[in-house]
């Protein structure tokens, strides 16, 4: 009698198989998450909650106590949280060099529903290590009894006959302005501010800064029309939807305030309009354009039924800087440029609902190269890349975006591992196939 102790060619068949069947499922399961993460729809139940939607802070702003009396805590370039009080001044510390230009911004962001005055708001400055002035200092208002955030800049910029031009420890101040509105007990308020510091590079040794530009369109010729995709915008700065050249739409109650980014580049005008469905297009709807570092363009307010809301920027140059003009002056640098929309508390008629709103933008003009810096201002903040360009697409937010990149980037780590690892059992399947087939000889 003959026994064969061989391997069963049938079992190492069903052996390969396995694997194989196995390295390929591995393979499958990758390969969907490499596909785009499309953007959540925006539902009914969505749209309703964000009329009472706080303003949403940056992911990495850092809580901060300013100084009421004595020398206020020294703040590196970031982002902060704090909070301010009627008639209240706070003071904060920067550190600054001598080279580049500094902005300083506050944001007001009292709660939705908030009863507000048209006088109240913030006064923001800047002070050198002597007590000078760095600029003028700026009061923002909520001019109208709707609560929204408000924000703006106090400057040092760099540039010959100007102040402040060395460096030192200059002191940051925000102040608390009006006493409130009827009804409030004493006429007291305290609201939460958000705080940002950023420090634009100078240019380089022997470079001069050029003239602003000169006159440039103002008309809305430029506008596009088309099919309107959907942009849910956001409660203030930090969650504001990429929307770059075309039509958008969105939904806004009496009362609420919407914002969306922008990226601008070198030598491009931003063109924006805006308009409400129904009766009254544009009735009671404001419109405010900031620059990348929250300073105050110009804005445009369509108060009266019928008349639809537009508005052209200057183009970004880094010379409008000298411009004694703000809304030139604002438009210079380059990024993300962020539009505050708002609907009055009343719609004129006695209603409470939601209306569909049309934002149409036109981002016009080459982009020209950047001004000859001493350092890299988009590491700064300032500037447009390829990516934020492909975000002006697609309507997400910068949280929604990073999100988007990072499940790409695990999937394509995936899908790399599980094509490796198909190839690795491949290949050990081959080889164990080879070495049995060596190793089974029958015997008696």
């Amino acid at each position: 009698m003959t026994t064969s102790t061989g391997t069963d060619p049938g079992a190492r068949s069903r052996s390969a198989r396995f694997v194989l069947r196995s390295a390929a499922l591995l393979l499958c399961a990758a390969a969907p998450a490499a596909l785009p993460v499309p953007a959540a729809a925006d539902t009914p139940a969505d749209r309703s909650a964000r009329s009472s939607e706080a303003y949403e802070p940056a992911r990495d702003a850092r809580p901060v106590t300013g100084a009421t009396t004595g020398e206020g805590p020294l703040l590196p370039p970031g982002t902060y949280t704090d909070s301010i009080a009627a008639g209240e001044r706070k003071t904060y510390r920067i550190r600054l060099d001598g080279t580049s230009n500094a902005y300083v911004s506050a944001v007001l962001a009292p709660p939705p529903g908030t009863r507000v005055g048209a006088s109240e708001g913030i006064r923001i400055s800047l002070k050198s290590p002597v007590g000078v002035l760095c600029s003028d200092s700026t009061d923002i208002t909520f001019d109208g009894s709707v609560a929204r955030p408000v924000a703006d800049y106090a400057t040092r910029r760099i540039g010959p006959g100007r102040e402040c031009q060395k460096a030192g420890v200059y002191e940051y101040t925000v102040e608390g302005i009006g006493t409130g509105t009827a009804g409030e007990e004493s006429g007291a308020w305290d609201r939460p501010t958000e705080l940002r510091f950023m420090l634009e590079p100078g240019l380089r040794n022997g470079e001069s800064i050029p003239a602003p530009v000169g006159s440039y369109p103002t008309d809305s010729s430029a506008l596009p029309s088309g099919t309107a995709r959907t942009a849910t915008g956001g409660s203030g700065f930090n969650d504001a939807p990429a929307t770059g050249h075309g039509v958008w739409q969105d939904e806004l109650a009496p009362g609420e305030t919407r914002f969306y980014r922008i990226p601008v580049d070198w030598g491009q005008q931003l063109v924006l309009g805006a308009a409400l469905a129904g009766r009254g297009s544009g009735d009671g709807l404001r419109m405010t354009v900031f620059n990348p570092a929250r300073g105050f363009v110009q804005s445009a307010d369509a108060a009266r039924p019928g008349r639809a809301l537009s508005l052209a920027t200057a183009p970004v140059a880094f010379g409008n800087r000298t411009s004694g003009r703000n809304e030139i002056g604002a438009m210079r640098f380059s990024g993300w440029h962020f539009v505050r929309l708002t609907r009055d508390g009343d719609d004129g008629g006695g209603g409470t609902g939601a209306a569909r709103m049309t934002l149409r933008v036109a981002v016009t003009g080459e982009a020209r190269p950047a001004p000859p810096y001493a350092g890299d201002p988009v590491a700064a903040g300032f500037g447009v890349t390829a990516a934020d360009r492909g975000d002006a697409r697609t309507g997400l937010t910068a949280r929604e975006s990073d999100r988007r990149d990072l499940l790409r980037s695990v999937a394509f780590t995936a899908f790399g591992l599980g094509t490796a690892l198909l190839a690795g059992l491949v290949g050990w399947t081959v080889l164990l196939r080879r070495s049995l087939a060596r190793r089974a000889t029958p015997w008696s």
